[in-house]
């Protein structure tokens, strides 16, 4: 990135925007982990733009609860909470179980759900293995069962939480055994609203997030462990 020059005014919300995902995918990466601190001035030189757009950078981050900032200390990088994180999957599970209930009960199949099974009603050999697209894949899934359901409002709600969990969902997606687990199971929840049988798709739903949260946990307090001892 370009250092920006004090007449480059015009510019300064793409910087800001391009500063702030840089930083988020830092920490989604793991490469600034809960605890570090910094300055405006260190993430300025680094990422070589002046201080307007990443202080614009920073609050943003700041509102959406990622990091925090001290008058002496500085900016930080806030702890994973996972009291809010079970929180935010409690929820997770009630929209989601709640829109699959409601395409079960649809007269028509939702055309949706074409596009799902073209992605997930697939032979072993066709599945895909890089573990960020089938983060990006598996965030599509729940998004488009809880979107055909019908309810924006409640897809918004959704979309939401999903945004606040992405920065340790993704890590479900590290291990080759978990995007196995990832794609059997979506096929079984799918055949299920198909089928229109809702007690075994809303089943089959719970279960699904449930064994997501516990693995993911295990997931991130490892690989927090691991950042700590390369720092």
């Amino acid at each position: 990135m370009r250092a920006v020059k004090p007449d480059e005014p015009a510019g300064r919300g793409n910087l800001a925007e391009q500063v702030y995902a840089d930083l988020k995918a830092e920490m989604h990466d793991f490469r600034l982990v809960p605890g570090d601190r910094f300055s405006e001035a260190e993430i300025g030189a680094r990422l070589g733009v002046s201080r307007t757009p990443v202080r614009e950078a920073l609050f943003r981050l700041r509102n959406e609860g990622l990091l925090d900032v001290e008058s002496k200390s500085g900016w930080f990088v806030r702890p994973i909470d996972f009291g809010k994180l079970e929180e935010l999957y409690d929820l997770r599970v009630i929209l989601e179980t709640a829109a699959v209930a409601r395409l079960c009960a649809r007269s028509e199949p939702a055309p949706e759900l074409e596009e799902l099974k073209a992605a997930w009603l697939v032979p072993a050999a066709e599945r895909l293995t890089d573990g960020r697209e089938v983060g990006a894949l598996d965030e599509r899934f729940h998004a488009t069962l809880v979107r055909a359901a019908g309810n924006a409002e409640i897809a918004r709600v959704h979309w939401d939480v999903t945004e606040r969990i992405r920065i340790i969902r993704r890590l479900d997606f590290t291990r080759g055994d978990r995007v196995e687990a990832t794609y059997v199971e979506h096929a079984k929840i799918l055949r299920a609203v198909i089928q229109r049988k809702p007690d075994q798709a809303q089943l089959l739903l719970r279960t699904h997030i449930e064994q997501s949260k516990a693995e993911v946990r295990k997931i991130t307090l490892a690989t927090l462990h691991d950042a700590r001892l390369r720092g």
